[in-house]
Order: structure tokens, then C-alpha cells, then sequence
């Protein structure tokens, strides 16, 4: 009972629970957790095994280090740790664990489709064959956290549909058609699909 408390104690603040889960939700999409994470069952020992999961790909290492440091009781810190690391996933493409992830959920053809290359490049990236190139990398990873959004609210199969039909937000055009062609994650287009995908994560609307 004791031990159970102390893992979940950070997590009975709502506002650290909320930041706990983003930061999992997001390792997972960039493919350095393998299990999608369970919430409801989120325990702040799980926190603290991903984002050393995220400091060995080598993201975060200074904030990673502090929340090891950090009482559990003093949320105030571990809020502040924990917004520089998901802050950092955000800004760290990671091609050789995302490719794998984005491929299990897109498949490869789509995955192609969405990133302006062929479906061989894809499997050559993904082997290492090739460097991916930087402006693919972006991409990629932009994918990677739109699907980390998704995933709240949709299973694979709704993941790839999601992106396929016509969405009012976006002025009845399907997010698709937004990410194609020699498109750039910081692109107008790009950022309403982002900014729709965002939106699942407080509601499960579609």
C-alpha cells in the first residue's frame, strides 16, 4: 500500500498527472516506449523508467538528471522538468525509432505518401540503407507527434482514415491533402493539421 502511494504521489496533482501522460504519450510516438502507455494506471515510477528511456536517445539528459533528484513531493519541480523534456521531444527528430513506429501505424505506402518519397526510400531509410535526409526527418517526426495526438482517440486503422477525410477545420479539405507535395512541418497548412490533431487530446471529438 505504501509503495503504491509513493509512485502515485506527484501523479494526485491533476495538472502533473496531464503533463506525466503528454510526456509518455509523446516518447511512445517517437517510438522510445514500446507499449502504448495505460493512464489510467500511469504511476510516477513509469514516469521516471521513460524519461530515462528519453535520456538514453539522448534528449534531456539535464532535466532527466534533476527529476531523479527531485522529491516527489515538490511537484512544482517536477512540472518544470517535465515541460523541458516534452518540450525537447517536440524539437528532437528521431528517424530510426520513428520510422519502425510510423510504419506499424501508416504502413509503408502512406507513410510514403505522406512524406513526398517513395516506398523503397522509406525502406531503405528505415534499414539504414540511406541517411534519412533532414527535411524527410522533419517530417517524419511532425508525423510521428500527429499520430501520438491521434492515438487518444483513434486505433491504427482510424489513424490512417483520420487523415483521409474531409475535416471542417480545416475548410472541408482532408488533412492529407495538406501534407503533400514538398511540404514543411512549420508550413500553414501543416501546423491547422497539427493544431486539429492537438485538439483530441481534450476531446475525443473527430
Amino acid at each position: 500500500m505504501t509503495q503504491t502511494k509513493s509512485n502515485r504521489l506527484p501523479l494526485e496533482s491533476p495538472g502533473l498527472a496531464r503533463l506525466a501522460a503528454d510526456t509518455v504519450r509523446k516518447a511512445h510516438a517517437v517510438g522510445l516506449v514500446d507499449e502504448a502507455p495505460d493512464f489510467e494506471g500511469l504511476t510516477y515510477s513509469t514516469v521516471q523508467k521513460v524519461i530515462s528511456r528519453v535520456r538514453e536517445a539522448g534528449i534531456g539528459a539535464y532535466a532527466a538528471g534533476s527529476i531523479s533528484r527531485i522529491d516527489p513531493a515538490d511537484t512544482d519541480a517536477i512540472v518544470r522538468e517535465l515541460q523541458r523534456i516534452e518540450s525537447l521531444i517536440e524539437e528532437s527528430p528521431l528517424p530510426d525509432t520513428e520510422w519502425p513506429r510510423l510504419i506499424e501505424v501508416l504502413g509503408r505506402d502512406s507513410l510514403a505518401a505522406r512524406l513526398g518519397v517513395s516506398a523503397s526510400s522509406v525502406t531503405r531509410y528505415e534499414h539504414g540503407e540511406r541517411h534519412t535526409p533532414d527535411e524527410v526527418a522533419a517530417r517524419l517526426h511532425f508525423l510521428a507527434l500527429v499520430v501520438g495526438d491521434l492515438a487518444g482517440a483513434y486505433n491504427a486503422l482510424g489513424i490512417r482514415r483520420w487523415f483521409e477525410r474531409p475535416r471542417t477545420a480545416l475548410g472541408g479539405r482532408r488533412p492529407a491533402e495538406l501534407l503533400d507535395g514538398d511540404w514543411r512541418p512549420e508550413d500553414e497548412g501543416a501546423a491547422r493539421v497539427r493544431a486539429l490533431a492537438a485538439a483530441l487530446v481534450d476531446s475525443p471529438a473527430t
